[in-house]
């Protein structure tokens, strides 16, 4: 008798790399892949004049939009830099203010576009704060560090209380010993390297205290490739090909991603020696394929005494919170309020 065939070997099925979505919510997040892939060109740069027509700003507005209105101002002339300020109104007395970083992968988007202008409303109003979105110079044209020199730039712009606002301009005073930093994906990188200087310096701020850090999904890096990055291949936003592109664009020629800038080990260089730098919220998503490095960059600050409180999402996607119909998203801004009414802690 002849050896019996062997049985079929049952096809696995390919792991699910997102959560349910709208048809609508799909289409959202879709254009913002498309976004990027479609303005990137093969020497390296990136197409700004389409970019600007596919992602037109949001002007600011002093006529309150859900009880938030908003103002651009100039940080710096020299650079020059600029920002977006985010208040509620009407005011009730000082309020605390988040120093925000739009995500982007260092090289995209803007204070402006409609995602942030969006999202950092909603911050402001939930929050019951001021938020001051920096408008950073960007990838591929500015290099790092110039994003970290940019924030730092920001928080030595707001230590000047002659640099605030007036209140007969309806904004509320600022109380910037009640500062955070925050940001997402590449802004999350920027609002760490942000507080890292800071808690290097603390002495030379005179009124800026930092309170906490929020980093929602920050983009950290490697040379090698994670089980999150292998298992999630065709995640919505964030995919291999554009994150390697991001980092050659942004990392200063030479070197790879051991740098601090993207490596979790070496952002957090010399901080066992800086007491000042404030409690760290990090936002983890599900479906993120950049949640192991998020996680290595926890364990990184918790290697060096600081304090880590991670909110975990399960089924979020990369930047889920910029979409106000995902549960998750509303769920972020509360616990946000919460932060900042907490002081960090």
């Amino acid at each position: 008798m002849g050896e019996a065939a062997p049985a079929p070997v049952a096809a696995q099925a390919k792991p699910r790399v997102a959560p349910p979505m709208s048809w609508r919510t799909r289409l959202s997040v879709l254009a913002a892949g498309y976004l990027t892939d479609a303005t990137r060109r093969a020497d390296g740069t990136i197409n700004r004049r389409l970019l600007s027509a596919l992602d037109p700003g949001v002007k600011a507005s002093a006529a309150p939009r859900g009880g938030v209105a908003t103002r651009d101002l100039v940080v710096d002339p020299a650079l020059p830099l600029r920002a977006r300020l985010f208040y509620p109104v009407p005011g009730a007395g000082a309020v605390p203010v988040v120093v925000f970083f739009h995500g982007g992968g260092f090289a995209y988007l803007s204070a402006a576009s409609p995602a942030y202008d969006a999202a950092c409303r909603r911050i402001a109003r939930y929050a019951g704060a001021a938020v001051l979105s920096v408008d950073y110079h960007r990838s591929p044209e500015h290099r790092c560090p110039a994003a970290y020199d940019d924030g730092f730039a920001a928080l030595r712009f707001l230590d000047d209380p002659k640099n605030h606002p007036t209140a007969d301009a309806g904004v509320p005073p600022l109380d910037v010993s009640r500062c955070f930093l925050a940001g997402d994906s590449a802004g999350g990188n920027i609002a760490h390297h942000v507080a890292r200087r800071y808690a290097l310096a603390p002495s030379s701020f005179s009124r800026v205290r930092l309170a906490g850090l929020l980093a929602i999904q920050p983009f950290f890096g490697g040379e090698e490739r994670t089980p999150a990055e292998l298992r999630l291949d065709g995640a919505p936003i964030v995919s291999v090909p554009r994150t390697d592109w991001m980092w050659r664009a942004f990392l200063p020629p030479g070197v790879d991603r051991t740098h601090e800038a993207c490596s979790p080990a070496g952002a957090v260089a010399g901080l066992e020696s800086c007491p000042a730098f404030p409690p760290a919220t990090v936002v983890v998503g599900g479906y993120d394929p950049l949640q192991d490095w998020q996680r290595r960059y926890c364990d990184a600050l918790r290697s060096k005494g600081k304090e880590v409180r991670v909110l975990e999402y399960p089924d979020a996607i990369h930047a889920f919170y910029v979409f106000p119909e995902f549960a998750e998203s509303r769920d972020l801004m509360l616990r946000i309020k919460e932060l900042v009414a907490g002081g960090g802690n």
